[in-house]
């Protein structure tokens, strides 16, 4: 039988109570910073005990695509939100079209969850994509050499679903899936990869904040550092691409926008309608943290600034070695380490899974990737 929170009546005044579907670290990050703003938190997670649960979030036990549990979530909050993109985007817009309140706008996360969709609509405004194409019209219209990564055009997360290809030729892609439901990107010969995280109010007010230079192994962020070592004139064009995407999209939220730096030029990766793992570092480097600015849009607050307390910010993730508890050995000599700052999400490990983040301050952003590299060293997980 499934675990239900309390049911609470739906307060259609000031917002008290915010739903989140998904309870895992983002959740448990978003409760943390609506805790002391005086917002009770309620999750859908199917996981007893979820991370979001653990740090005060009431939590109904249900798959996150349950639409009872849903309709559950939504009349207990006042508004609706999610950690993650992977749920019923067209039965959110019904829901808000019942009088729910619901943010970001659940018509943007339709658009978001299709890859192509998403590419062509900022391919449209003519903000700067990689080339890309679906499989069915490749199939039916024309041929293309080089280089490409073929790609789930829904679902796919952290390289999952991702295929590299020498050319579209032959477009039978052996286990992704029917042509209609792949889509190709021609490959980018990126210098680095980097991140803007944007919100926006129920105003229409936009903060940005400082661009962020990201490496990944293994298609999985590995490091995010704050600010990105790039020219003024590539922060600038990032800051105007972070404003003129969410311009595009609509609902009150947090954003998270990657993209390619390839030489003088930026190309958007993709966009993520959430809080995000490339924005971590803010909960000690920014005045305001990209979890506490998503509770202020999604309630109607006023945004925080999002100006950099720290010179340098790195953040590091903590990935899992081995399958069992999570031992935390290790963590003393962290912890001697100055301005360093270890966040566990209490999850068990396993190998590859995100189970904590450390981020580091300092005055020196290569002493700060320093100081961060040598505390994941000490952690035995």
């Amino acid at each position: 039988m499934l675990a239900r929170a309390k049911r609470l009546p739906h307060n259609t005044g000031m917002i008290e109570t915010v739903g989140v579907i998904g309870g895992g670290q983002l959740g448990r990050m978003l409760t943390e910073a609506a805790k002391p703003l005086g917002f009770e938190v309620i999750v859908v997670d199917p996981v007893e005990d979820c991370p979001a649960a653990q740090v005060g979030a009431q939590q109904i036990v249900a798959p996150l695509s349950d639409k009872e549990a849903i309709v559950e979530l939504a009349e207990a909050s006042d508004v609706l939100t999610w950690e993650i993109e992977h749920i019923p985007a067209a039965f959110l817009e019904q829901l808000a079209i019942d009088g729910f309140r619901v943010e970001p706008n659940p018509a943007t996360l339709r658009v978001i969850q299709d890859k192509l969709a998403q590419k062509r609509m900022l391919m449209a405004a003519q903000i700067p994509v990689a080339q890309s194409y679906g499989l069915d019209d490749v199939a039916g219209h024309f041929v293309a050499d080089g280089s490409y990564v073929v790609k789930t055009r829904r679902g796919g997360f952290d390289g999952r679903g991702n295929l590299f290809v020498n050319s579209l030729r032959d477009h039978r892609i052996p286990g992704l899936g029917a042509p209609d439901e792949l889509y190709a990107e021609k490959t980018v010969p990126f210098d680095k990869e980097v991140a803007i995280i944007a919100a926006r109010d129920q105003q229409g007010n936009i903060a940005v904040y400082p661009l962020v230079e990201t490496v990944h192994k293994d298609s999985i962020c590995h490091i995010a550092m704050s600010p990105a070592d790039v020219s003024d004139r590539t922060h600038q064009y990032a800051q105007e691409i972070g404003y003129e995407t969410l311009r595009l999209l609509e609902g009150a939220g947090v954003f998270a926008i990657e993209m390619f730096v390839v030489g003088d030029n930026l190309v958007v990766n993709e966009i993520a309608p959430r809080v995000h793992n490339s924005g971590h570092h803010t909960i000690e480097a920014n005045v305001t943290s990209q979890f506490e600015q998503h509770v202020r849009a999604v309630t109607g607050m006023p945004l925080g600034s999002t100006e950099q307390r720290s010179p340098s910010a790195v953040m590091i993730n903590i990935l899992g070695t081995r399958s069992e508890d999570l031992d935390r050995e290790g963590l003393d000599k962290v912890l001697a380490l100055p301005d360093t700052h270890p966040h566990f999400y209490g999850k068990s490990s396993r190998p590859n899974r995100k189970i904590g983040h450390i981020t580091v301050l300092s005055d020196s952003m290569s002493e700060a990737r320093i100081i961060a590299e040598q505390a994941r060293k000490e952690l035995i997980v």
